[in-house]
């Protein structure tokens, strides 16, 4: 997970969360997701925002069934003509050269990231199926937000 400023937040008892930290904090989400990347230790990585309360297990299990399947370095949700760049899977080694490469020069846009690696993509009819009120994309990005 990563989180800003000092304090790790606090977690339940019995969940194990390693937490990361940007190197530098307000360079966007891609430099977050390298932070992250930085200190994942297995094969592939989930990427999912913070802001997302309504993430669907099924969905993501789909993404990572899919993964599993693929020789893909990412793996992400159809939403009309595009993908989504959250949640997403990648695979961690993939994903961490490629968002360096990019923050190198001057990307900060997670989608940046996903663009440029090998997608494979769950196509809208299929994650649908498991999330009919497509709540795995909903995001807070306002208080008001908070009440839907």
């Amino acid at each position: 997970m990563v989180a800003p400023g000092v304090r790790e937040p606090s977690m339940p008892d019995g969940v194990a969360v390693r937490f990361a930290r940007d190197a530098d904090e307000g360079e966007g989400p891609l430099a977050g997701v390298d932070a992250g990347l930085g200190i994942v230790e297995t094969e592939l990585a989930v990427l999912a925002g913070g802001d997302m309360p309504d993430l669907q297990v099924r969905v993501v299990l789909e993404l990572v069934r899919v993964a599993s399947e693929t020789a893909a370095e990412a793996v992400a949700l159809q939403d009309g003509d595009r993908f989504r760049p959250l949640p997403a899977i990648v695979r961690a080694d993939a994903a961490r050269d490629t968002a360096r490469s990019l923050l190198t020069r001057g990307e900060r846009r997670l989608r940046d990231l996903i663009e440029v690696l090998d997608v494979a993509v769950v196509d809208e009819a299929t994650w649908v199926a498991l999330d009919p009120e497509r709540r795995s994309l909903f995001d807070v990005d306002e208080v008001d937000d908070l009440g839907r």
